[in-house]
């Protein structure tokens, strides 16, 4: 076979690493070798050589290369993960977190499957088309302050067919018109204090975006606090909040919603039994 070259998978491994851990240039080597490069699963792990074009060479070095930098393997692939489903990502959304998947398998749960539902700060769209697929009678809608979010969130949309309505919507500008109202809100807002910043791994820091992270030490709640005021007038009598808080913030977020007058407040734990969820009634 002319003009192809073999590859030991521990060559990949070693270049990894050289930035990385043994646990994780393995994983990473794993994901390379098998997700991007079409190598088998049993080869892989039988050790043996990746057989590379001159032009695959050239990208799995490019792939190598954008790794060294510590740019998340999920931008590179251009896709991510989220029940089940694949969702297209790129340095302009967050990457979805098994955090906030545990938050939408509570929400299927628990919420009318003709619902209307509002996802504040959307993303990629993984919450509201997640939502969408599950209940096709629901009215589900989605808002973000970022077009470059939205953009992806509509693709997303499409791919999968969902059949969510996006719009463009800075929460501290709007102003309820009293005429939308909803079952359900959820968001998964900013909620890494800036204080944090210093345990964050670069592959999260150096990436992924600044805005859709972080929110002052100062007010921690900021975006809790003001969907919770737009819920008191945009949720139906007996409409409940979702929440993804910080683990550190659950009693806090809970004081919060219940100053606020909301009923029945819930904080609930994630796998790794941190606090992650809180739900409130209006």
């Amino acid at each position: 076979m002319p003009n192809v070259m073999n590859i030991p998978v521990s060559y990949i491994r070693c270049a990894l690493q050289e930035r990385y851990s043994a646990q994780e240039a393995a994983n990473l080597s794993r994901i390379v070798c098998c997700e991007m490069l079409g190598q088998t699963t049993v080869d892989y792990y039988l050790g043996k050589d990746i057989i590379l074009s001159p032009k695959e060479k050239q990208d799995l070095d490019g792939i190598l290369a954008r790794l060294h930098k510590f740019e998340p393997i999920q931008y590179i692939q251009g896709s991510a993960r989220f029940l089940e489903r694949s969702y297209l990502v790129a340095p302009g959304v967050l990457i979805p977190r098994p955090e906030t998947e545990e938050l939408v398998e509570m929400m299927i749960k628990e919420i009318p499957a003709d619902a209307h539902i509002l996802d504040i700060g959307t993303g990629s769209g993984c919450i509201a088309v997640s939502l969408s697929k599950a209940f096709p009678d629901a009215g589900v809608t989605a808002w973000d302050i970022s077009e470059e979010a939205l953009l992806i969130a509509r693709q997303n949309n499409d791919r999968l067919g969902g059949n969510v309505r996006f719009l463009r919507q800075d929460v501290f500008a709007y102003m309820p018109d009293g005429k939308e109202y909803y079952d359900v809100i959820v968001s998964n807002p900013p909620y890494v204090t800036e204080s944090e910043k210093q345990a964050m791994e670069r592959n999260v820091l150096d990436w992924e975006p600044f805005s859709a992270l972080f929110v002052s030490d100062n007010d921690p709640l900021l975006f809790y606090r003001r969907i919770a005021e737009l819920g008191r007038g945009m949720l139906v009598p007996g409409g409940r909040l979702y929440f993804e808080i910080n683990r550190a913030y659950g009693e806090a977020t809970a004081a919060m919603l219940c100053g606020q007058g909301y009923v029945n407040l819930r904080v609930l734990k994630d796998i790794s039994g941190n606090d992650r969820i809180v739900i409130a009634e209006r």
